[in-house]
C-alpha cells in the first residue's frame, strides 16, 4: 500500500499542476473541463492523506535523510489544496490583500522544486505489479469517490447558496462589472506602475520594413469598441465597456513592396506586443482584428493602474494577455 499510495499521489500531483495550468490558459470552455479535473484530483490527494500520513510519520521518527524537505513538501501540497477548496466554495476568497487564489497557485509552484527533489531522492522504479488488476482497482475506486466528491461539494455549494454557486466557469468571481471604478488593478508578478508623459510617448508598430510611430493623440481620435470581459488568473473576473482602436487597423496593409531578384514576400504570421515594463504576449495574425488597443474604460480616458496611456483588451482570454502600457506592436513571420 506504501508504494501505491505513493504513486497514485505522484500521477494525482502531476495531474492536478497541468489541469491547474490548463485552466488559466483558456478562457473558454476548456477551461471548466480542466477545473473539474483539477479538482477532483485535489479530492484524490485528500482522500490518500491519511495512508500518506503514516508513511511520513514513520520516516521523520526514523530521521531518514531529507525528512523535512518531504513534510515541508506535504505541508504546501495540503495548504495549496485547502486554499483551492476555499476559494471553490467561496467560504473565504481572501484575507486581507492575500487571496486564496493566490495563496493556492503559489503554495503550489513552491511546492514544485520539493516535488521534483522527492521524485529523484525517493526514486520508484515501475513494477508489473504496479499494472496489476488490483492495482487498478484501487485506481478506478480512487477516483470515482473524487469524482463523486466533487459532484456532491458542487451540489452542497448550490444547496447552501455559497458564494461559490456564483463563480465563473473559470472558477473567478464577478467583480465591480460595468463599473469602470471598480475594476480592480493588477499588473504581471512583480511589474511596478510606470509614470509615463503621453506627449512624448509614441506607439511604434513595425510591419515588415515599415514602422510607424503613433501618439496618444492620434489613437484617442479612433473610437472602435467592444465589450469584453477581464479574466483574471487572481481569481475575479470583471466585464466593462473598452474603446480605442482594433489593431487590425494599426497594421499597415502594404508592409514590403512587390519582390525583385528572388527576393521573398513578407508573409506574416504572429503579432508580437510589449509593454513598456518589458512584459509581452505573442498572438495569432489572425486575432488581430479583435484585439483592441483600447484607450479609454467605461467611457473615461485610462488611468496609470489600468495601462494608460494604451492597453491591449484581448476577449476570451485571460487576464495575463491584456497587455498594459504599450510601447511596441511588431507583425512579423515568426509563429504565435
Amino acid at each position: 500500500m506504501k508504494r501505491w499510495t505513493n504513486l497514485a499521489l505522484f500521477v494525482l500531483l502531476g495531474l492536478a499542476f497541468v489541469s491547474g495550468w490548463v485552466a488559466f490558459f483558456y478562457a473558454t470552455a476548456p477551461s471548466r473541463a480542466s477545473l473539474i479535473v483539477h479538482a477532483a484530483s485535489g479530492y484524490a490527494i485528500v482522500a490518500l492523506t491519511p495512508w500518506k500520513s503514516v508513511i511520513a510519520a514513520r520516516a521523520i521518527q526514523r530521521r531518514r535523510p531529507g525528512w523535512w524537505a518531504s513534510l515541508l513538501f506535504t505541508l504546501l501540497v495540503l495548504a495549496s489544496v485547502l486554499a483551492g477548496v476555499l476559494h471553490s466554495t467561496g467560504i473565504l476568497i481572501a484575507a486581507g490583500a492575500l487571496t486564496a487564489m493566490e495563496v493556492h497557485v503559489g503554495a503550489a509552484l513552491v511546492a514544485v522544486p520539493f516535488a521534483a527533489w522527492h521524485i529523484i531522492a525517493r526514486r520508484i522504479p515501475m513494477r508489473a505489479i504496479d499494472l496489476s488488476r488490483r492495482s487498478m482497482l484501487r485506481a478506478g475506486a480512487l477516483i470515482a469517490g473524487a469524482g463523486l466528491t466533487y459532484a456532491t461539494g458542487e451540489a452542497a455549494v448550490r444547496a447552501f447558496r455559497l458564494p461559490g454557486s456564483e463563480r465563473r466557469f473559470t472558477g473567478s468571481y464577478e467583480f465591480g462589472s460595468l463599473e469602470s471604478s471598480q475594476l480592480p488593478a493588477t499588473q504581471w508578478m512583480f511589474d511596478a506602475v510606470p509614470q509615463i508623459d503621453p506627449r512624448t510617448w509614441r506607439l511604434a508598430v513595425h510591419t515588415g520594413t515599415v514602422t510607424r510611430q503613433w501618439t496618444y493623440e492620434e489613437l484617442l481620435a479612433f473610437d472602435d469598441r467592444v465589450r469584453a470581459t477581464l479574466d483574471c488568473t487572481g481569481g475575479f473576473f470583471s466585464t466593462q465597456d473598452w474603446s480605442g482602436v482594433w489593431l487590425s487597423r494599426l497594421i499597415s496593409p502594404h508592409p514590403d513592396p512587390p519582390p525583385q531578384g528572388g527576393r521573398e514576400m513578407f508573409l506574416p504570421s504572429s503579432i508580437h506586443v510589449r509593454s513598456s515594463t518589458g512584459y509581452d504576449r505573442r498572438f495569432a495574425i489572425a486575432n488581430a482584428g479583435r484585439l483592441l488597443v483600447a484607450t479609454r474604460l467605461g467611457g473615461a480616458a485610462l488611468d496609470a493602474d489600468h495601462g494608460f496611456p494604451v492597453r491591449l483588451v484581448a476577449p476570451d482570454r485571460r487576464g495575463y494577455w491584456w497587455v498594459k502600457w504599450l510601447t511596441e506592436i511588431r507583425v512579423d513571420e515568426l509563429p504565435a
